[in-house]
């Protein structure tokens, strides 16, 4: 979010100032396009850029081009289709990783500094809205219900919209605030995941260390997650407290919602431990199934970075909706 936000205020920042600036967005993508839908840069007259399309040769011909287009005073926005594949018969973007991207230059004009004050306010607040392209302008609104993540549709380069939903959209409940916590928020912040950390220990040192947080509360007991943390689709939850006893107090707190994922750190014994009490109780098999446990891809980690790593890249797969396999 840290990249985004810097590429709408150097945009800001240019409008202010007179310079002439573009914006060139990802409208769709397709295949192993390097440049994904929404993905976005900035760049002006003075040569200053932020934020990315793909990168490669690709992307350096469109910065050239929007260079070039920004000495014309009457371009105000032109879209361009590109294959990823030498033997494609046009439009090729010089790259060979096969996909194609549609990309948008548009030249901002002053009038978009309000609505780039409300998306950098939006961004800055942590909070969504929605960013709207056509060719009447970019627009904002913080009205968000039932809007999709994406949405594009293109009849003619005289009509068409782009709409997407900026800010957070997963959101990451960290229980425990020790050293693999801490190296996990400070890679889930990096990757635009909302970071809350929740901890029963209101002095312990990583936690007061964790500058990546995007919040971090303190609880009396572990149970009280079950208030706390709702359910939802891109809600994710890592489960990694001081110990057996009170991992299993989080875990009772919230095994009943549902989430996008809910895992939790341990060995194989302590979770085929937990899950043997568990059957004993009654608890189904179909809500034991919904655990990752342990969390994270197998592969070998024992730092508190390398077990970061591993379920960062675990949390990846399933937001690309990958099947995570143990």
């Amino acid at each position: 979010m840290k990249k985004q936000l810097a590429t709408w205020e150097l945009i800001c920042k240019s409008l202010r100032q007179n310079i002439p600036v573009m914006l060139l967005y990802v409208l769709d993508s397709h295949g192993s396009s390097p440049g994904r839908q929404g993905f976005f840069m900035a760049v002006n007259h003075a040569g200053d850029i932020e934020g990315s399309i793909g990168g490669g040769i690709m992307e350096h011909k469109f910065v050239e081009m929007a260079k070039e287009q920004l000495g014309h005073f009457a371009t105000s926005y032109s879209i361009h289709r590109q294959f990823h594949d030498k033997e494609a018969s046009r439009h090729q973007s010089g790259m060979i990783c096969s996909g194609d991207q549609s990309i948008l230059l548009y030249k901002l004009l002053p009038e978009s500094i309000t609505p780039v004050n409300k998306i950098i306010a939006c961004l800055s607040q942590n909070q969504q809205g929605i960013l709207e392209l056509s060719p009447l302008g970019l627009r904002f609104t913080s009205e968000i219900h039932g809007e999709p993540d994406f949405y594009y549709t293109m009849q003619s380069e005289l009509d068409w919209v782009y709409r997407e939903k900026i800010g957070y959209r997963d959101f990451l409940y960290i229980i425990g605030g020790g050293h693999c916590s801490l190296a996990l928020s400070d890679i889930m912040e990096r990757l635009d995941f909302y970071v809350h950390v929740f901890e029963d220990r209101p002095h312990v040192h990583t936690l007061l260390q964790n500058s990546s947080a995007h919040e971090k509360t303190i609880v009396r007991d572990y149970s009280q997650l079950k208030v706390m943390i709702p359910p939802g689709d891109n809600h994710y939850v890592v489960i990694m407290t001081v110990g057996y006893r009170t991992d299993d107090i989080a875990l009772r707190a919230l095994l009943h919602k549902s989430f996008r994922y809910c895992g939790i750190l341990g060995s194989a014994a302590k979770i085929e431990k937990m899950y043997d009490t568990y059957r004993a109780e009654g608890i189904s098999e179909t809500l034991l199934s919904r655990i990752h446990a342990p969390v994270g891809l197998n592969i070998s980690s024992q730092t508190p970075a390398e077990i970061a790593v591993s379920i960062a890249a675990e949390l990846i797969k399933v937001r690309h909706d990958v099947p995570v396999l143990h």
